[in-house]
């Protein structure tokens, strides 16, 4: 079966999954961790793309974007993915590709799901059982929206400006939605979504967004289309 097209769009939410080839480590230290948060602060302006949120996995990392154009992520991703790999080729003695294929991506609907995206993302070292608080993990940006650091790699998007009136009562918001975990079903519905290409989002949603590509948003339902009517 043909592979379906990625499908970009500008001014929407976007969640990135990036794999390690063969599910190998990406990352071996600190150094590599802060290369690629490296690239990724210089080449999101260059490509006009906002970096909402990220987590660094051992194997793999997760972004949640809005590019400007519809070239600007999948220009984005390449260029950093191909910088990130000649200097971990070079830096640990090692030749060939490092990613699995492409990277995965879905188109998110804003007021439904980024937020709970963001705390998906956050708890991904929660899930692996590296950490029991997002807060002790040093590779994602929950740190920066929990008021424990400042990243330069991130622009906040408006729903988390709109958390609270002032820092502390957006951070102090943000940590308490974050430690309210995300439901099964969204993290079944973000996971399958982003790793097969469809938007994540109600029907009015996908159906607004269908009508902006010629690329199909939507898995097809199953079984046979109805028959023509007779009339």
């Amino acid at each position: 079966m043909a592979r379906l097209p990625r499908l970009t769009l500008p001014g929407l939410p976007h969640h990135v999954i990036q794999r390690g080839n063969n599910r190998q480590a990406i990352f071996i230290d600190r150094a590599d961790h802060e290369r690629l948060l490296g690239l990724m602060a210089d080449a999101a302006p260059r490509f006009g793309v906002a970096l909402h949120a990220y987590v660094l996995m051992d194997n793999h990392f997760h972004l949640l974007a809005t590019p400007d154009t519809t070239t600007g992520l999948p220009q984005f991703m390449q260029a950093v993915g191909r910088s990130y790999v000649r200097y971990f080729n070079d830096r640990h003695g090692r030749s060939g590709t490092l990613w699995e294929g492409r990277y995965r991506s879905t188109l998110i609907q804003t007021d439904r799901y980024l937020l709970t995206c963001m705390a998906y993302i956050d708890l991904n070292p929660v899930r692996a059982g590296l950490v029991s608080d997002a807060r002790d993990f040093p590779w994602s940006s929950h740190g920066h929206y929990a008021g424990l650091r400042h990243d330069r790699l991130l622009t906040p998007h408006p729903l988390y400006w709109e958390l609270g009136n002032t820092p502390f009562a957006r951070e102090a918001a943000y940590v308490e939605l974050v430690r309210g975990g995300v439901r099964a079903a969204d993290q079944g519905t973000l996971t399958e979504a982003t790793l097969r290409g469809w938007a994540a989002g109600d029907a009015d949603f996908l159906a607004s967004l269908q009508k902006a590509t010629e690329r199909r948003v939507a898995k097809a339902k199953a079984g046979r289309p109805p028959a023509a009517s007779d009339s």
